[in-house]
């Protein structure tokens, strides 16, 4: 028999700025009613300069050590936040577990906006695999608002990118949440469109790259990728969320909650159309934007601080991300069978 899988405690974490839909409209040229209405974005959270995804991920962990009056019986840290970290080449996971005094070992999955999905589906195959392995500490931060270029049109699809953390204790045998199944998947004719080009091996920084502008995020051959995205993203949704519900035993009509990345508003609300959820039983991030990885698990750790979740919630986490993947994964919160 498989061993069952809970989420045991989260939390989250967003830094104090906030930049408005008026701030952005000023420094884009694109209206704030423009903002708000179709990109779904009132605002969202800016890091501070000397704060970055690490001390994000280890502010968002700690209420979760506390709690626990420590960090005993935490065997593995695993992040699975943005790409875009305090150095080049280097792990975040290592200096979370340093900070916050966790034994064990530390690793990383990145899988861009897709990563809630997929880490939370990795940590639980791992914990249903291992038995010496009792908890991870899942954390994830973004600060990509700080390599999105307002004067590249060819990039406004990320102008919505936001700052933010989370962190998730998953464990076996019992907790706040018990994870059920997922479903992945990936289109890699999508993996050239959306990336940084300078500072990698095939543009290594130089004069030319940053006078060139290259550290920014940027898209290329953009109309292709409208063309070609356009027409399948929301079939993509629907099946990766059919199926972790499948997997899971359940259907749509079960559903309490819809928790999805931050998305422009007509595609968050054709998914409810499509998903049969209704406006409220869902969370829109329009105070906080799109924040990589972390959205669906932020959303999640709200829902449970407001009070919102009740025993035996069947919520559906649901994401996808250049490269590109649609990822989805289903909690029954209260652990009911």
């Amino acid at each position: 028999m498989t061993a069952r899988v809970f989420i045991a405690d989260l939390a989250h974490y967003v830094p104090e700025r906030f930049e408005s839909a008026a701030e952005i409209g000023a420094a884009t040229g694109i209206p704030e009613a423009v903002l708000i209405e179709k990109f779904g974005l009132a605002g969202k959270h800016r890091a501070r300069a000397e704060e970055h995804v690490s001390d994000m991920c280890i502010s968002a962990a700690r209420p979760i050590i506390e709690r626990r009056r420590g960090a005993d019986g935490i065997d593995a840290v695993m992040y699975f936040g943005s790409h875009w970290k305090d150095n080049m080449v280097w792990q975040v996971a290592p200096r979370v577990q340093e900070a916050l005094g966790i034994d064990g070992y530390a690793f990383e999955s990145i899988n861009t906006s897709a990563g809630a999905p997929v880490a939370v589906k990795i940590a639980r195959d791992m914990l249903a695999a291992d038995e010496d392995l009792r908890s991870i500490l899942l954390v994830a931060a973004s600060r990509e608002s700080g390599i999105i270029d307002y004067e590249n049109s060819r990039s406004r699809f990320a102008f919505n990118f936001g700052d933010g953390a989370v962190a998730v204790l998953m464990q076996r045998e019992e907790g706040a949440g018990e994870v059920l199944g997922s479903s992945i998947l990936s289109d890699g004719s999508f993996s050239h469109h959306v990336h940084m080009p300078g500072g990698g091996s095939a543009h290594p920084a130089s004069h030319e790259t940053i006078d060139s502008r290259m550290h920014f995020l940027d898209v290329f051959d953009g109309e292709e990728m409208k063309r070609r995205l356009d027409p399948i993203t929301i079939k993509r949704f629907v099946e990766v969320a059919r199926e972790a519900l499948e997997r899971s035993g359940h259907e749509l009509a079960d559903l309490d909650w819809f928790l999805p990345i931050h998305m422009k508003r007509s595609i968050h609300e054709t998914l409810l159309k499509e998903l049969g959820v209704a406006a409220e039983r869902s969370i829109y991030l329009d105070h906080f934007g799109h924040m990589s990885a972390v959205d669906p698990l932020l959303s999640l750790s709200m829902l449970r601080a407001e009070g919102r979740l009740r025993a035996g919630d069947l919520v559906l986490m649901l994401a996808a991300g250049t490269g590109y993947t649609w990822a989805a994964s289903v909690v029954r919160w209260g652990g009911a069978s």
